[in-house]
């Protein structure tokens, strides 16, 4: 059996040396555990509008360097594209904004976001993304935008003003002209009414019948609605 041994060139063995800056960047990978990158944090995940108010995406980011961050936000609809709300770099915005979106956005130093005069077509989630020369990994953080009108006082209708005691049911129907997302509920007195063997609600709770009606029943009820936006 032959063995044969090859001496290498001076080239051939430095080509077979990692450069020197992958070597740091290995070393401080294992010095750190972690690549460097921003850290995007908010305690908000929902935020609640009403129609020609303001909305704040409030976040905050951390990073190893003092450099100005680049702030994106989008708005993200199911399958749409995004549609990129502004990009700025620290608190001056870059580009040209949609016209939608003109004299009604304010972006802050922590990467927050103001939105004003808001309307039912900006509901969505709004993506921030944060970057930053030196560091590796981008920052990122969803907070989702729900839009609503607020609702108008509501007005009961009822068929008659009174009833035979045992012999007849009563229905009463809670209405209301404005408002989105309306929710329901009804009040005796001042008890809030829930579903039992007489009082019966409707799935949406407009709707509240008094089976075989009771001289006990003789009181004032009362509707109420709200939405998101007044809760």
């Amino acid at each position: 059996m032959k063995v044969k041994s090859r001496s290498s060139s001076p080239g051939e063995r430095l080509a077979d040396v990692p450069p020197l800056p992958m070597l740091c960047s290995l070393l401080l990978l294992l010095i750190t555990g972690e690549a460097l990158g921003v850290n995007v944090t908010s305690q908000t995940q929902m935020v609640r509008g009403t129609v020609g108010k303001e909305a704040l995406f409030s976040v905050s980011y951390a990073s190893s360097s003092s450099d100005k961050p680049v702030i994106k936000w989008q708005l993200k609809r199911g399958k749409e594209k995004p549609v990129t709300v502004v990009q700025s770099i620290g608190i001056d915005i870059i580009g040209n904004l949609r016209p939608e979106y003109r004299n009604r956005v304010l972006v802050f130093e922590n990467g927050s976001l103001l939105l004003h005069n808001l309307r039912l077509s900006d509901e969505g989630a709004y993506e921030v993304e944060i970057s930053i020369t030196d560091d590796t990994f981008t920052g990122e953080h969803d907070i989702e935008l729900t839009v609503d009108v607020p609702v108008s006082k509501p007005y009961i209708q009822m068929v008659a003003s009174s009833v035979l005691e045992y012999s007849e049911n009563f229905n009463l129907h809670c209405s209301h002209d404005n408002g989105t997302k309306p929710v329901y509920a009804w009040l005796k007195g001042d008890k809030i009414l829930a579903n039992d063997s007489r009082l019966l609600l409707s799935h949406d709770q407009k709707v509240l019948t008094i089976l075989r009606v009771l001289m006990a029943d003789d009181d004032i009820y009362m509707c109420t609605v709200e939405n998101p936006s007044a809760a």
